[in-house]
């Protein structure tokens, strides 16, 4: 029996760099999501180890500052109106934007402890729009964080929706169990179940976001 030629590797180990560990990671987080990265899935997309990726960026919570603030930083800054209400709006607008382009953005924020500090400028409008519409900072952060449930409940679900749906072989289930409603015990969503699916899919964001802004200027103003 002839002995086993060992098997040798060709050519070089692919080079690390930090540039070359921010666009692996860009990758993992925008095709499997926040939750799929880690050091040991990353090292496995460079071919490379964990401990390797370390001499470049000392953990994840680096590594995903690294992409917020790289991320933030690339966004070009819009002229926001200077009447208070439409800075409000445009500025919140714009952190949808933001976010839209990226939904992995809001999986990491959702965690309410990383940020990036180039993006802070989108806060500091809507909150001093929001004191400039007569309210106080306590009632303008409170607005700040009503959009801001607003706008990330509603990018979490499209990107969920969009992400169940490409792995489904056959009508959603939501499809099928209300064009089944019987009208006698649910008239009004059986009258709606042939058009749920477009009326509920329909991006609808800055309508509601005007809404929601009116609304709590409106509610929380003091009257004359």
């Amino acid at each position: 029996m002839e002995p086993r030629t060992p098997t040798r590797r060709t050519g070089r180990p692919p080079r690390l760099s930090r540039e070359a560990i921010l666009a692996a990671a860009q990758r993992i987080l925008g095709e499997e999501g926040a939750d799929q990265l880690s050091m040991r899935r990353l090292a496995k997309e460079l071919s490379s180890t964990p401990m390797a990726l370390y001499h470049h960026v000392r953990d994840k919570d680096e590594l995903l500052l690294l992409l917020l603030e790289s991320h933030a930083s690339a966004f070009p800054r819009p002229e926001l109106p200077a009447e208070p209400r439409g800075r409000l709006i445009a500025a919140a607008q714009v952190l949808h934007d933001i976010l839209a382009e990226c939904p992995w953005i809001v999986e990491v924020l959702a965690s309410d402890d990383l940020f990036a500090v180039s993006a802070l400028w989108i806060v500091e409008n809507m909150i001093d729009a929001a004191v400039e519409c007569g309210l106080t900072p306590e009632q303008a952060v409170y607005v700040y964080r009503v959009i801001w449930y607003y706008t990330a409940g509603e990018l979490t679900i499209r990107l969920g929706r969009e992400r169940r749906r490409a792995t489904l072989d056959r009508q959603p289930h939501r499809t099928q169990a209300l064009a089944a409603l019987d009208p006698e015990v649910f008239p009004r969503l059986a009258s709606l179940a042939s058009g749920w699916d477009e009326l509920t899919n329909t991006d609808t964001h800055h309508e509601g976001l005007v809404a929601i802004v009116d609304g709590l200027l409106t509610a929380l103003r003091p009257t004359a």
